[in-house]
């Protein structure tokens, strides 16, 4: 158990986020400390290729308009809950 890096929220199960993704270089980069429904929740909005152009950062991560607006939301949960996650409409489109 530890502390989100994105949503703040204590006491979290938390995974291990590449900021560059692996696939496109960012096996041995920098990382953060994610609890689950957060780590889904950026991959369910955006390709690799989205977060690699834009999002490599915790700044970057939380001024995200679409995130911003689910960490307002995310904020307000307690650590137990599991959240379901789906990908967005517009995420799946682009398969």
């Amino acid at each position: 158990m530890g502390k989100c890096e994105l949503c703040e929220r204590q006491e979290v199960e938390t995974t291990v986020h590449h900021l560059l993704p692996k696939e496109m270089g960012g096996t041995f980069g920098p990382t953060a400390n994610l609890c689950i429904p957060c780590h889904k929740q950026i991959h369910a909005l955006y390709t690799n290729v989205e977060i690699a152009a834009r999002l490599t950062t915790i700044p970057e991560l939380k001024d995200d308009l679409q995130l911003s607006r689910y960490l307002k939301w995310i904020r307000k949960q307690p650590s137990t809950k599991l959240m379901k996650i789906k990908k967005s409409n517009e995420r799946r489109q682009k398969r």
